[in-house]
């Protein structure tokens, strides 16, 4: 071989050793840029997950200051429910405590505590004048009342479907008439002469249309004709409750009311207090 073809074959060979060369760097370097590519996606991930987690770690906390505070408001409603229920459980102990007879019945029904007076204790008949004997159940009546100062008392009226008699009805045109009047003397007398705070209870008449016994035979219009004085617990002071008994016969008119305060029915009976 000539000197010549040896220098162009060497020539030649080392081209070839540079291209192989440049195409083995250019092919790194694609690799290279390729894992740059992959570990920036990688600290990408790591840094969404690191704020994914901080987030769900600040969520978490708040949900568990919001699972603590029910927690909290939990245990306080149950306190004041016990607080209540031992409340309205004094009322009615006292209550009975106070009134022993045969003609008054004491029963406690979704919150209310119903003290029903028949007529003859407190009023003459076809009369809305309060009777000595009336007043001294009202003090007693009062006396308890003033150990619990943030109840709410309706007083309400009740009469039997006997119509009013001919000679009094200038004062009295009806049983409604006669029913509000006796609840109003009853509510002046716990108010006037009991202590009651006037702010704090009221007055209505349903004449004859809430009995809760037969008005055809006498003694279902002697239960008929009464007054039931209703103590709310503090839960329900200034709510219109919803009747809690239905009455005997059908649904009658809105009552006729003399205060600014409405009520409902009284509950039906549940006890009998015990007899002098």
């Amino acid at each position: 071989m000539s000197r010549q073809a040896f220098i162009a074959a060497a020539i030649i060979t080392a081209l070839l050793l540079y291209a192989a060369l440049g195409f083995l760097l250019w092919h790194r370097g694609l690799e290279l840029k390729q894992a740059n590519a992959q570990l920036e996606a990688a600290i990408a991930d790591l840094n969404t997950a690191r704020t994914t987690t901080e987030t769900n770690l600040a969520q978490a906390r708040v949900l568990q200051e919001q699972l603590d505070n029910a927690h909290a408001r939990i245990a306080e409603l149950e306190r004041q429910t016990e607080e209540a229920t031992r409340s309205q459980k004094l009322l009615e102990t006292e209550m009975r405590r106070a009134i022993e007879s045969k003609d008054v019945t004491i029963s406690e029904l979704q919150g209310k505590l119903t003290v029903n007076i028949v007529d003859r204790i407190l009023f003459d008949s076809g009369e809305a004048t309060l009777k000595p004997e009336g007043e001294e159940m009202l003090r007693k009546i009062a006396a308890v009342l003033a150990r619990f100062p943030n109840r709410q008392v309706h007083v309400i009226g009740h009469t039997d479907n006997v119509p009013i008699r001919a000679s009094a009805r200038h004062r009295y045109p009806s049983n409604w008439e006669l029913s509000t009047a006796r609840a109003t003397a009853a509510v002046r007398f716990l108010t006037e002469q009991g202590g009651v705070d006037p702010r704090r209870i009221g007055a209505v008449g349903y004449g004859e249309f809430r009995p809760i016994a037969d008005n055809s035979t006498p003694e279902g219009r002697a239960q008929n004709r009464r007054i039931a004085i209703v103590v709310l617990s503090e839960e329900l002071v200034g709510l219109d409750a919803a009747p809690t008994a239905k009455p005997f016969t059908a649904p009658a008119p809105d009552a006729a009311t003399v205060s600014p305060t409405e009520t409902n029915a009284p509950p039906a009976n549940t006890e009998t207090a015990k007899p002098e």
